[in-house]
């Protein structure tokens, strides 16, 4: 959400005048401002005695972000697909050897790995890098806003799973061959999860 200007101004001279931030938020509250206007006028200033009041650094946008998350993004949701369907058809070959034509779908899914896969690893290690090396990297909302869409996506996946689970065990259709798959697919999304998870937001 947009600050409003006159919020910002009128907290900038709060501050500046010496008034505490709780007397602040009193004064906004009875004007009628919404508690959510309110947070965001405050946070645009530094938590600190200084006088006058020292701006809080905001969140960045930059091309170069948004095409390195982007690729990262596409590149492990690519790598993690292919990753579990070439599980799957591995798993549905050694269960049935006989039916061959999965070949050419083990192949497709080892040659996307071989693309995909080193592309991730090599955009997320030079992010994480260049993260390291300037900390105004972590106000990046193209970075935030990738790893929060990661972190849905991978909770739907392991949501998709459990109910896939529950229906096959329903349904008596709960086999080796299907628990196998279902564990494949809950760890591909449970790791990516955990290794997002442990990001700083």
């Amino acid at each position: 959400m947009a600050r409003d200007d006159r919020l910002t101004d009128f907290v900038a001279e709060a501050l500046a005048a010496g008034r505490a931030r709780n007397e602040i938020e009193d004064a906004l509250g009875a004007a009628g401002w919404s508690d959510r206007e309110i947070a965001d006028g405050l946070s645009a200033f530094a938590d600190t005695p200084f006088t006058p009041p020292v701006p809080a650094p905001v969140p960045v946008v930059s091309a170069r972000d948004f095409f390195t998350y982007a690729l990262i993004f596409i590149s492990l949701g690519a790598a993690a697909w292919h990753l579990v369907e070439l599980a799957l058809h591995l798993i549905d070959q050694m269960f049935d050897p006989a039916k061959d034509w999965r070949m050419r779908r083990i192949n497709w899914s080892i040659a996307a790995l071989a693309v995909f896969g080193p592309i991730y690893f090599y955009l997320a290690r030079d992010a994480a890098a260049r993260l390291r090396a300037d900390p105004q990297r972590h106000r990046s909302a193209v970075r935030r806003w990738t790893e929060a869409l990661i972190l849905l996506l991978t909770v739907l996946a392991l949501l998709g799973t459990l109910v896939a689970t529950v229906y096959a065990f329903l349904e008596g259709e709960a086999d080796l061959q299907f628990i196998l798959k279902a564990a494949v697919a809950a760890a591909v999304a449970g790791g990516i999860f955990l290794v997002y998870r442990r990001g700083d937001g």
